[in-house]
């Protein structure tokens, strides 16, 4: 059966949106790669303050991946039902880079995750451990008594 020459750029249409799909979600893989490699020097260090705005950026990209897979699995799906058979070029391997870095992903993430548990268990005995030097003082104001009259007009 000789396909028309509507039907072939249909499928190289199809085809080809499906792949950039995939490529800009690869490319969101490996910026949510570069955000946690600077999520972990931002736990490391200490700063509260760039860990916070990495953080955010991670919810942003997480979103993004999240809206990428929503088209691109309808999209696939649509290309296998209406071409089974088809040659799909460079598609297994985007897809097999994908899953490496989702793997990659998740144990970073995992990795972050528990340096950043064993930095607020730190900082947990840190604050336990401060001596607060008025902890066993009276209050200057402890033998003042207490107020007999209270002028409710003013």
């Amino acid at each position: 059966m000789a396909l028309t020459e509507a039907a072939l750029e249909e499928r190289k249409s199809l085809l080809r949106r499906f792949r950039e799909l995939l490529q800009k979600q690869r490319d969101k893989f490996h910026h949510y790669l570069e955000v946690l490699d600077h999520q972990k020097a931002d736990i490391e260090s200490g700063d509260v303050d760039s860990l916070v705005a990495h953080v955010e950026m991670e919810q942003g990209i997480v979103g993004e991946i999240f809206a990428f897979q929503k088209v691109i699995d309808p999209l696939e799906d649509l290309y296998r039902a209406a071409y089974p058979s088809a040659a799909e070029d460079d598609i297994p391997a985007l897809k097999a880079t994908l899953e490496d870095l989702k793997t990659e992903v998740v144990e970073r993430n995992t990795e972050n995750r528990k340096l950043l548990k064993q930095r607020m268990e730190m900082l947990r005995h840190e604050i336990m451990s401060v001596n607060n030097p008025y902890a066993k003082k009276r209050s200057v104001y402890a033998d003042a008594g207490e107020a007999g009259l209270v002028d409710l007009k003013g």
